[in-house]
């Protein structure tokens, strides 16, 4: 998919603004603050909801106004003559309430914008996918899940669901005729939840170790490892649960089940606990969300939006050109933020630069 039009009102420093990106690299510079990395959450936005540095209500709203918007035009790979389809979202979002359209109907739910607009997203904050809490890795599965398995948003949503009424049972400290109803729908979906996720991680993981032996190789080969949320080799969930409960009636909530699942990396050159260096774990972040982007593409039959935040920066020059060549050779659209153009773009990609400057981006070169 190519964006060939974005407009954001009151978001952060901006008033009004206006891009046609290119459909190959499109590069934002700028000082630091001026507003560069907003372009990217406006885009993050229509793709998940939120800005990748926070809920709509922590700041992202110009100040003084009532609401943000941000509407995107793009093409997709699609059924008509033309081989091309062209879609349009649009977003108001106040903080505590939004409104939504996508080609041009009203949508009920947020999540219908951002299964259209498909977004991956690195920023100074990815290494969290990698060192952080497990409910990273969590959403990074189910993203990914989101976009190409049918089947999954009902699952999740009926596991979702029923974790929600147990835990409210469990804090009322029913009896376990109240409970056993709630536990077969959280075993019979949770299940289905589980392996979902170990398939799509497991479908993941060739092209994480191939971007990562190019990008990292020091860490030695990757493996992966889906861990349940439940000793799943010595019982079903359902009987997981049925030996949690007295545990779980104490503490008022459940503890396990894939609500609490995760997923760990083994680095072949990296033996027992010896950990990785900040920049490792930025470069093994960004292998992972590649590779997700490159499923994505390889089922959909075309690329998310990727959007690069601060390249120069989180990325040495060398490093920097093997990301761009990778990305440009793929077809994608990408956009990239720094302080000034990355190093290393390819041979013969030519690139739209936008310079951003006090709340207002202009067209600079290409």
């Amino acid at each position: 998919m190519h964006v060939t039009r974005l407009d954001i009102r009151n978001l952060r420093r901006f008033e009004e603004v206006s891009l046609a990106p290119g459909p190959g690299l499109n590069v934002l510079v700028g000082d630091n603050g001026a507003g560069k990395t907003s372009v990217l959450e406006a885009l993050h936005l229509l793709g998940h909801g939120r800005s990748f540095r926070g809920r709509v209500r922590e700041g992202l709203v110009r100040e003084g106004a009532e609401a943000l918007e941000v509407f995107a035009q793009w093409t997709e790979i699609g059924e008509l003559p033309h081989g091309a389809a062209v879609r349009q979202a649009g977003l108001r979002h106040s903080g505590t309430a939004w409104t939504g359209k996508l080609d041009g109907q009203v949508v009920d739910r947020i999540g219908d914008i951002c299964s259209a607009f498909a977004v991956v997203s690195f920023d100074p904050g990815s290494h969290a996918l990698i060192s952080g809490a497990a409910e990273h890795r969590r959403r990074y599965l189910d993203w990914g899940l989101f976009h190409v398995e049918q089947e999954f948003m009902p699952v999740w949503r009926r596991y979702t669901r029923a974790l929600k009424q147990r835990n409210a049972l469990l804090k009322r400290r029913v009896g376990a005729d109240e409970l056993a109803p709630w536990e077969l729908e959280l075993a019979r979906f949770g299940e289905r939840l589980s392996d979902f996720r170990r398939e799509h991680l497991a479908s993941l993981a060739p092209r994480l170790a191939e971007l990562a032996s190019d990008l990292v190789p020091a860490v030695g080969q990757l493996s992966v490892e889906y861990l349940a949320g439940w000793r799943e080799s010595e019982c079903s969930l359902a009987d997981a649960l049925l030996l949690a409960r007295d545990r779980d009636l104490q503490a008022g909530f459940t503890s396990v089940g894939p609500h609490r699942a995760d997923w760990r990396i083994g680095y072949g050159a990296l033996p027992g606990r010896d950990a990785l260096s900040r920049g490792q774990t930025k470069l093994v972040a960004l292998s992972a969300l590649l590779a997700q982007a490159g499923h994505h593409a390889s089922v959909l039959g075309q690329w998310p939006v990727v959007a690069l935040d601060d390249l120069p920066s989180e990325l040495d020059r060398r490093h920097q050109a093997r990301v761009l060549e990778f990305l440009v050779g793929s077809g994608a659209q990408v956009f990239v933020t720094g302080t000034e153009p990355p190093a290393g773009t390819p041979q013969g990609a030519g690139y739209v630069l936008f310079h951003v400057e006090q709340g207002r981006v202009g067209l600079a070169g290409s």
